[in-house]
């Protein structure tokens, strides 16, 4: 019965582990998201990672990500530069492949 309870053990760890990693992963798409919609909207340096870390916490508002992409459409608007939630998606699901890399690298070191 122990080899059991060690490989339940061992699947609920890796388990804990992938979500941690993808919760990482989130963050790290979304604060590449906030960076991409700040130099759109003109903004740099500490004014642009000030609004990427703002970008990372509407994350957390609701489940999933319509409350980041309401957020860039909102801000994007309010810039000048409306954009379409489908082309917000999409630079969404280019950065998600660097951010992936980003912190698959940060993890091995």
């Amino acid at each position: 019965m122990t080899t059991f309870n060690e490989r339940e053990k061992a699947f609920e760890q890796k388990f804990e582990h992938d979500q941690e990693i993808q919760f990482k992963v989130n963050a790290r798409r979304n604060k590449l998201l906030g960076l991409w919609a700040a130099d759109l909207m003109g903004k740099s340096g500490a004014d642009a990672e000030a609004y990427a870390k703002e970008v990372v916490m509407a994350d957390f508002e609701k489940p999933g990500d319509s409350d980041v992409m309401g957020k860039l459409m909102k801000d994007l608007a309010a810039a000048g530069k409306p954009m379409e939630e489908h082309t917000i998606r999409k630079q969404s699901e280019r950065l998600i492949d660097e951010a992936k890399q980003q912190v698959m690298t940060e993890v091995k070191a």
